[in-house]
């Protein structure tokens, strides 16, 4: 053996063994008892973060369960990230001064395609750098023709059953990125605002004080509010005040909903930019048409039409106080929602959209937790699934971008009120009129619809046999910051569509942060690169610190410590082998032991017996930080600290008895190490064992 173990050296040999040797390759066996991964498809618009190294613990699961004589299947992809994507992509073409404005559809979906095949190729040699257990030859992308159609075929499931309708609806819009986006994509920020009280004259009489934060949108209300136990109030109630500047003339209403602490305890109403207002104007039956636009620009006012939201809200200001209609304004906390990936603050705006009717899902997504057909690990998470699935309201699930997955939802246009057919195949006439030119959504799903779908999907596109065998699959192992956002979708359309749950188990690890503590992200600078931790401390060191002394689900700040110590720990395991490799070229080996050297080995094997059965507990239960602790516990500290040392003039002299028991106890470290460290055990093992021997050939004997 070399004196030194050099990652660079063998990384990329012994992945291209594996790979040529097929140990990744699964296919379905009768004899052996399935074990199943879906890769969570990373986005396929940049390379790979440090996060994404947090797939080691499905390659340990993978590795472990191999070793253990399961079939495993450990399926990559990777995700067309619809709206990510495309905000990466509009980036890309910032920089060459263009927008997506200066392409038609057809041109701006192809270059983003082309855009995506280019990173996917980058994305599968980070991967492999990892060590990643991958069956490559069954790789899927969220925008395979054979998954969009499995896509198209939910979605007109769904509607068939009624579990999809159309509504217009408010919804959160970002006007620079120009879509609208679920509940769940949406950041509430809290920030230091104005409280504005302004003076609304009473038509028949006197004036009303209206406490509001967004002054530029009473231009388009349609009611002052107060609650109908305020004293103050109940003599306006059902008179008019004559909106300033405009002049429109409006109700003073009253409802509970009202809250009389807040401001001046009358409120305006307008129900086409805000949430409340909108349901509060249905109730009350009034409507006025929006005074924003879905450019961001004000319209339909009359006097700050086409000026954008903030300089329209100052320029209204300076014109209410001239005219002595706005009293004061006093600081306000307050939350502002705000688009996750460009931080514009959203605006709400009815927009037509296709929605989930999400009740019926959600009842048969919580009876599967509740009756444990779906184990949450760590345990705590599991009450928090049900929390999330008790919450959930109807899925908004269109989005007004190119890139994605067009909505196979057409509308008639014969018939003055519009009817909408939903065809997995692209029709060949109306299926409403049966004549008429009918036209298709402009709009593309929301990614977590098709990713919802994923691992079901996968694995009908692979053929029957592949999906009667892996599914349900075994294990969904992912971060627990989007337990919410991909989990629980994944438990509902999973069951809707196959009648089964789409994995026995969820396993939840942390977030990866910096040596501060610090959430990793691209602003502040902190953001590290997977490969060069790679190139650096090797691969096994990168993926022993991700697990190494974590509490199970919690984050992990990665230092350069954490680094240097799993490096160390790989050399260590290296010059273990070393020292029994040069060991076993004695000419002479003696047969001889004392009673002294009997009670050490007996001693040992009873160690490495205790060692075995709680590793094995331990990896069973998902404790895999414990299960990793515990081998590095015993080989450094134990076994070559303790053992080595009062063993190696034996060693040295020819002990044939005791260097084979050594090495017995070394191997089956080995194997329990090779899971979390599968580079270094695997050169170990093809020094002892031969150059095309894998340790992935052998089993675990419990």
């Amino acid at each position: 053996m070399d004196s030194k173990f050099i990652p660079s050296l063998i990384e990329a040999e012994l992945y291209s063994f594996w790979e040529t040797k097929g140990y990744f390759k699964a296919e379905p066996n009768t004899t052996k008892t399935p074990f199943t991964i879906i890769l969570p498809p990373p986005n396929a618009n940049a390379d790979l973060h440090v996060g994404h190294a947090m797939y080691t613990y499905e390659d340990v699961m993978i590795r472990y369960y191999k070793l253990k004589g399961r079939e495993t299947l450990w399926l990559p992809g990777s995700d067309h990230a619809g709206f990510e994507t495309q905000f990466v992509f509009e980036k890309y073409l910032k920089k060459q001064d263009k927008s997506r404005f200066d392409y038609d559809r057809e041109t701006l979906f192809k270059m983003i395609w082309d855009f995506v095949q280019e990173n996917k190729g980058t994305m599968q040699n980070q991967l492999r750098r990892l060590g990643f257990a991958l069956d490559w030859s069954k790789e899927k992308f969220t925008m395979d023709d054979d998954i969009v159609k499995i896509v198209y075929s939910t979605f007109k499931k769904m509607f068939d059953e009624g579990l999809v309708y159309r509504a217009e609806r408010l919804v959160n819009y970002c006007t620079r990125d120009g879509t609208s986006f679920s509940d769940l994509e949406v950041v509430d920020q809290e920030v230091e605002g104005w409280l504005y009280h302004i003076r609304f004259p009473i038509k028949e009489g006197g004036e009303v004080v209206v406490a509001t934060t967004r002054p530029e949108t009473y231009v388009g209300d349609v009611a002052v509010m107060v609650n109908p136990k305020d004293p103050r109030y109940k003599s306006v109630v059902g008179k008019h005040v004559i909106l300033p500047l405009i002049h429109r003339e409006i109700p003073i209403i009253a409802d509970s909903y009202v809250d009389m602490k807040f401001g001046t305890g009358a409120v305006k109403v307008t129900p086409a930019h805000d949430f409340n207002d909108f349901e509060i104007a249905r109730k009350h039956n009034l409507t006025h048409p929006p005074v924003i636009g879905f450019n961001g620009r004000m319209q339909n006012t009359g006097i700050v039409d086409g000026l954008k939201v903030l300089p329209a809200r100052e320029e209204l200001l300076k014109q209410l106080e001239e005219k002595g209609f706005l009293i004061k304004k006093v600081p306000h906390k307050m939350v502002l929602k705000t688009c996750y990936k460009c931080g514009s603050a959203l605006e709400p705006l009815p927009l037509e959209q296709w929605y989930i009717k999400v009740k019926p899902l959600i009842d048969q997504a919580m009876k599967l937790v509740q009756e444990g057909k779906i184990q949450v690990y760590p345990k705590k998470y599991t009450l928090h699934l049900r929390r999330i699935l008790k919450n959930f309201i109807d899925w908004n699930i269109s989005r007004q971008i190119v890139w994605g997955i067009r909505i196979p939802a057409y509308k008639c246009v014969a018939e003055d009120t519009p009817r909408w057919f939903v065809s997995v195949e692209k029709p060949k006439k109306c299926q409403v009129c049966g004549t008429c030119t009918f036209v298709q959504d402009q709009d593309t799903f929301d990614t977590w619809f098709s990713s919802a779908q994923w691992p079901f999907a996968t694995l009908q596109t692979l053929g029957q046999a592949y999906y009667d065998y892996f599914y349900p699959t075994t294990v969904m192992e992912t971060g627990y910051d989007i337990l919410r956002a991909w989990v629980a979708r994944m438990i509902m359309m999973g069951y809707f569509m196959t009648g089964k749950a789409p994995f026995h188990n969820v396993f939840l690890h942390g977030m990866v942060r910096d040596k501060h503590g610090q959430k990793m992200s691209k602003s502040k600078g902190n953001v590290v690169n997977p490969i060069e931790m790679i190139d650096t401390y090797g691969a096994d060191a990168l993926r022993g610190s991700l697990l190494f002394e974590v509490k199970d689900g919690s984050d992990v700040s990665l230092s350069d410590d954490r680094l240097i110590g799993m490096r160390n720990f790989t050399n260590k395991i290296w010059n273990m082998g070393r020292f029994l490799d040069m060991s076993n070229v004695k000419t002479e080996m003696l047969n001889v032991k004392t009673k002294e050297i009997k009670k050490i080995l007996t001693q040992l094997e009873k160690e490495s017996q205790s060692e075995m059965k709680k590793y094995h507990k331990y990896m069973k239960e998902y404790k895999f930080s414990k299960a990793l602790g515990l081998v590095y516990e015993f080989i450094w500290h134990r076994f070559a600290d303790v053992y080595i040392e009062r063993l190696k003039d034996e060693i040295r002299n020819g002990n044939i008895e005791v260097l084979d028991r050594m090495k017995e106890v070394y191997f089956e470290n080995l194997k329990m190490l090779h899971p979390f460290m599968p580079f270094v055990t695997e050169a170990v093992w093809q020094v002892f064992k031969g150059k095309n021997v894998s340790i992935l050939e052998t089993e675990f004997v419990e």
